[in-house]
């Protein structure tokens, strides 16, 4: 006999609804903590490319040992679709049960991948930006730039936030949105270079040749490096990531398709060179900023874990609160 099986369904508005920046920082430095110990299984992520049309279609699967909890998500990264209409990133994700296998629920995971990237960033810049960094520079001024800030005003207090981009347009809707979660001073610039004169540098683009020199970046500067995530992509010049010491997500991933991918490709940088994954700086296996003029990097590929960890949030949060929609499995 075979039970009847519901699943819980979540559009987009109900996971912006139920899941807090709080809600992913919280659950993402759990997931990097359990990381560090072992206690997940995450393959590498699956890529299907699609070079007719300048885009990429991955597979993210992830089991949280410690918490029980796992998933995968499927997530697209198409640098064109502003221009159709369409969020450079959509991402679906299924959190699974450990026990069965059983699906249960479904939600659509664009803005979780944003929240949860974002999170990553301020957990990152916690560990490794000099405490009383006040001047935020972003490179990039989309979507993802936005849950960056976000997540950076929980841990410090910024006074000026100095925003480039190459549409001096979109780095207007930029401060329009932040001014909603950050009343500080902005700068607008289409000058990477100006973005630099800051105390954290955030880049957020889909560049596939630096964006950022090695000479703009002053000492005691700590950068996250969101935009590399697939081979080939890169947004810092190559003798920066050997002049600063640099933190990962994951190594296995960070090397294939991370910000270090190319300078490693390069022979510049080795493997070996990387200081740490976050998870190691966060249990204390390894040390974060030991010094005020140290340049510190976190190169950001995105986790699997992280989907999971956030994703469970979003569901607990969602069922506590009746929101979503129950389909009929079986």
């Amino acid at each position: 006999m075979v039970l009847e099986l519901e699943v819980l369904w979540l559009s987009e508005e109900d996971v912006k609804a139920v899941l807090s920046m709080d809600d992913a920082i919280d659950a993402v430095e759990n997931a990097f903590r359990d990381h560090a110990l072992g206690l997940v299984q995450m393959p590498p992520k699956s890529y299907l490319y699609f070079p007719k049309y300048g885009g990429d279609l991955r597979t993210m699967p992830a089991y949280l040992e410690g918490q029980n909890l796992a998933g995968v998500k499927i997530v697209n990264v198409h640098p064109a679709n502003p221009t159709k209409g369409f969020p450079t990133v959509m991402a679906l994700f299924i959190l699974n049960s450990p026990q069965t296998g059983a699906p249960i629920s479904i939600m659509g995971s664009t803005y979780l991948t944003s929240i949860r990237t974002g999170a990553a960033g301020g957990i990152a810049a916690k560990y490794l930006a000099n405490p009383d960094s006040r001047v935020v520079g972003m490179v990039g001024a989309g979507t993802q730039a936005r849950t960056q800030l976000m997540a950076l005003s929980r841990f410090f207090k910024i006074e000026l936030v100095i925003v480039s981009d190459q549409s001096i347009e979109r780095a207007q809707s930029f401060e329009r949105d932040a001014r909603r979660f950050l009343d500080c001073d902005y700068q607008l610039t289409t000058s990477s270079r100006d973005a630099c004169s800051c105390d954290i540098l955030v880049t957020t683009t889909p560049a596939r040749s630096p964006v950022v020199k090695d000479a703009w970046i002053k000492e005691g500067t700590h950068i996250n490096a969101i935009g590399a995530d697939a081979k080939g992509k890169q947004e810092l010049e190559s003798t920066l990531t050997k002049r600063a010491k640099v933190v990962v997500d994951d190594i296995a991933q960070a090397v294939h398709s991370g910000e270090v991918n190319v300078p490693i490709s390069e022979g510049l940088l080795k493997s070996q060179e990387i200081h740490a994954q976050i998870g190691d700086v966060i249990i204390g296996k390894a040390p974060g900023r030991t010094s005020s003029d140290e340049i510190t990097i976190f190169d950001s590929t995105g986790l699997a874990i992280q989907d999971v960890a956030t994703g469970n949030v979003a569901n607990r949060n969602a069922l506590a609160a009746g929101r979503g929609i129950r389909l009929k499995f079986f």
